[in-house]
């Protein structure tokens, strides 16, 4: 179990990183319009990065199943643009089919 001390000491590092990076790279970002944009995909990027892992393991293993097939189904249209809701009953619909036939 975390003590307190690292707690505070966590966040007082993930405060600091991103403290340094609005003051360090944040004029340098300025100039630089096509990286502003990439650096606006990352917290996606990272968003999505612990659903596929969250989905694909389990302890130590990694196990392919059904899930992964649905992540894939909403990540496909999400891309596509399709609304909310449409992304998630086609996600949890296409993860139910494949569970009832294997």
């Amino acid at each position: 179990m975390m003590s307190v001390a690292t707690i505070v000491a966590l966040v007082i590092g993930v405060w600091g990183q991103r403290l340094i990076g609005a003051f360090a790279l944040g004029p340098w970002l300025d100039r630089q319009p096509r990286l502003t944009r990439m650096a606006g995909l990352i917290p996606a990027a990272v968003v999505m990065a612990v659903i596929v892992q969250l989905t694909v393991a389990r302890g130590r293993t990694l196990e392919f199943d059904a899930r992964l097939v649905g992540v894939a189904v909403a990540g496909v249209l999400v891309w596509r643009r399709a609304p909310f809701i449409v992304v998630v009953l086609a996600a949890a619909a296409v993860t139910a089919a494949l569970r009832a036939v294997t």
